[in-house]
């Protein structure tokens, strides 16, 4: 007998169990005698692609901003989201223990999954705070004029994140929320293999910073959360698909994307209590 995935009727998502039955870690499974990873690290990616479709065909006005959450759908929400949770901690942990294998179809599922669990998320009002939250100026209508740029919010405490930001030309000026996507296709003068290096610095020196003892679980994760979110926005396969692509090919892009991805779901586990549990019964 081999390891198999279980995916129970009415309930998002799946789990590994063991040839016994019991639920398993991947990364445990692939410690087991005639283990073989190499087969079962894609047959997960694509049982969680499949997840997603069916998520996204029951939930795609909600998670595409069409409508907002009936009271009726907030239980299912949040089961969905945890499932996708799950799913990407359990991918993320199983990689890492097997030395990473950097597979681009790995990041564009798996930063699809991110997005898809962040809309979830904050759906059921279960985000963490963006960086600067509250603390910037509101855009007026029109073109503004100013200068981009990625501000940390405290370089002492790199857990708490980065943001695009535009700083106008006005006196005194002001601090305009910006995103990558924004630099990337709608603004002039922006050099843009520039802004993609600095955004993938940041989002991995944040990654590695926010499972830090120190590090306040619920303005890291939103922290990580965001620069993850932003990155895949703009990626997407289309201005209306979820689905993130990785059009450089860069295999460090891949795995930028699964890591950051491990790393929200550790430190959301923190104050999120039981996100990582496996359903029984």
């Amino acid at each position: 007998m081999l390891p198999r995935i279980v995916q129970r009727d009415g309930e998002p998502g799946f789990h590994w169990a063991a040839p016994t039955g019991e639920p398993r870690a991947l990364a445990e499974l692939a410690g087991l005698p005639d283990a073989e990873p190499e087969r079962w690290l894609p047959t997960h990616l694509e049982a969680l692609d499949d997840s997603l479709i069916l998520v996204a065909g029951r939930f795609g006005e909600v998670l595409g901003g069409g409508r907002g959450p009936r009271p009726d759908e907030q239980e299912a929400l949040a089961a969905s989201y945890r499932a996708i949770d799950r799913m990407v901690h359990d991918y993320d942990e199983a990689d890492r223990a097997l030395g990473g294998r950097d597979d681009v179809r790995a990041g564009q599922i798996v930063g699809t999954a991110a997005l898809m669990g962040i809309r979830l998320r904050h759906a059921v009002g279960m985000t963490g705070p963006a960086p600067f939250d509250g603390a910037l100026d509101d855009p007026a209508a029109g073109v503004v004029s100013g200068r981009a740029g990625l501000h940390r919010v405290d370089e002492a405490r790199p857990w708490t994140g980065a943001r695009w930001l535009v700083v106008t030309e006005d006196d005194p000026p002001r601090r305009l929320p910006a995103t990558l996507a924004m630099l990337l296709f709608d603004s002039s003068g922006v050099d843009k293999e520039a802004s993609l290096t600095e955004h993938r610095d940041a989002l991995c020196s944040v990654t590695e910073a926010v499972t830090a003892p120190d590090a306040e679980p619920l303005a890291a994760s939103g922290a990580v959360d965001w620069l993850l979110f932003d990155w895949g926005m703009a990626h997407r396969e289309s201005p209306d698909s979820g689905a993130v692509e990785i059009r450089s090919g860069r295999l460090d892009d891949a795995r930028m994307i699964v890591r950051a991805a491990g790393a929200s779901t550790r430190v959301r586990a923190r104050f999120d209590l039981g996100l990582l549990a496996v359903p029984v019964g």
